[in-house]
């Protein structure tokens, strides 16, 4: 597969699963939106459009998005991403969307080394995450995906305790 082709793929997933959690799971009726992974807003804006009414925060290294994907100052949070987002671990988060895979498996694997973690830190009871990584953490219970998403393109998780 090509990298257009496998880049057309993703986006295509990750459109389908966010419109499959706004559409059809339940989320806690209250809680902030987590988007690790800001790049160049595309998915920030449809995660507005699709959760509006509530904070969506956005985590990066360095703010690369659109002028008309980028987030308030009080919503937008730089800096290495395993060190800032620990301040939001606070478990009142009702969705977390992380998408930071590199398709490099060493540098995946380093991540991946705290990335659960910090999803299943961030998320209420009951909340949701979606991830281009798998996330392995006991608290995270996968779901499965909407038909259109490919196996092990995208991964569905909802937090059980």
């Amino acid at each position: 597969m090509s990298r257009l082709d496998s880049f057309i793929r993703r986006l295509t997933a990750q459109r389908d699963i966010l419109n499959h959690i706004r559409h059809d799971l339940d989320m806690p009726p209250a809680g902030t939106v987590m988007e690790i992974g800001l790049g160049n807003g595309r998915t920030f804006d449809h995660l507005r459009e699709c959760f509006a009414g509530r904070r969506i925060v956005a985590f990066d290294r360095e703010c690369r998005a659109h002028a008309s994907s980028v987030p308030d100052a009080e919503n937008l949070v730089l800096g290495e991403i395993n060190e800032t987002g620990k301040v939001f671990e606070t478990g009142t988060a009702a969705l977390v969307h992380a998408d930071i895979g590199t398709g490099y498996a060493d540098r995946d694997a380093m991540t991946l080394t705290w990335l659960p973690q910090m999803v299943a830190g961030m998320l209420a009871t009951g909340g949701i995450a979606a991830s281009g990584l798998p996330l392995d953490h006991p608290a995270l219970q996968s779901l499965t995906v909407p038909e259109s998403v490919p196996a092990n393109r995208y991964f569905l998780y909802r937090k059980i305790s």
